[in-house]
């Protein structure tokens, strides 16, 4: 079978915990690994997701690398609450801010 791998960058405004695992990771930008194969037997192209994998480095600062498996649902779901998180401080700050008085 065919595969590609892409390769994307998802930013989290606020420390985040994906599902599996019991550390917190902090704020920040990282990059996401998709693998995907070719289904054969198809009219058309189409592409099935195998696996998709978050890139940490190490916290000591030595440059250690380390590729973490991920459920693409998952992430997207820890995603979708970082920025509702943002957007519920946002409307928060908003409220608080005082009006204009013209």
């Amino acid at each position: 079978m065919t595969s590609c791998t892409t390769t994307s960058t998802v930013t989290f405004v606020f420390p985040f915990v994906l599902p599996g695992y019991s550390d917190e990771f902090p704020a920040g930008s990282y990059e996401i690994i998709a693998e995907d194969e070719l289904l054969a037997n198809l009219s058309f192209a189409a592409y099935r997701r195998t696996a998709t994998y978050i890139r940490l480095e190490g916290p000591d600062g030595t440059g250690r690398i380390e590729l973490r498996p991920v459920d693409q649902q998952d992430l997207e779901l820890v995603l979708e609450r970082d920025r509702s998180r943002l957007n519920q401080q946002k409307n928060s700050e908003a409220a608080l801010s005082p009006q204009e008085v013209n």
